[in-house]
């Protein structure tokens, strides 16, 4: 199998590793293409030994900030899954820019309740304020859909 090949294979698999190509045969196509799929590097032989510990070093912190990511993701869905289904349509009204009174308007309640549901969801979300809840729900409508702002 080529490196290529065993490439896709990864991502098809979903294996987010770094990958850093080494070969004697490449060309630019192939260069292209492995950097096109996430690869890190592309060396061809003969190499500097500079280049590999660059591309190990970049390997490796790619790797670092995305498992960061992914624990921080990780975070957020598990406070996310701590909302009623009431918080999180008005959260996902409110992400969506509506004001308390339209929300009520919407969801047929009072503009009181409105305000102690989403109250509720930042103190649950630890959001610190408003700005800060809007971007965790982005980043939760990001998320391939595993936690979706109104979804139950």
């Amino acid at each position: 199998m080529s490196g290529l090949k065993f490439q896709e294979e990864l991502t098809r698999a979903d294996v987010q590793t770094p990958i850093i190509f080494i070969t004697a045969h490449g060309d630019i196509h192939m260069a292209v293409r492995a950097m096109k799929a996430g690869a890190v590097d592309f060396l061809a032989k003969p190499f500097r030994n500079q280049d590999v510990l660059d591309a190990v070093f970049e390997a490796l912190e790619r790797d670092r900030v995305r498992r960061e990511k992914e624990v921080s993701n990780s975070a957020l869905q598990e406070r996310f899954a701590t909302l009623t289904l009431r918080e999180r349509e008005v959260i996902a009204r409110v992400a969506a820019g509506d004001l308390n009174k339209q929300i009520a308007a919407k969801l047929g309640l009072s503009e009181v309740t409105v305000k102690v549901h989403r109250a509720n969801a930042m103190r649950k979300m630890r959001a610190r304020s408003l700005a800060e809840m809007i971007r965790m729900i982005g980043l939760l409508g990001n998320t391939n859909g595993k936690a979706e702002p109104g979804a139950s």
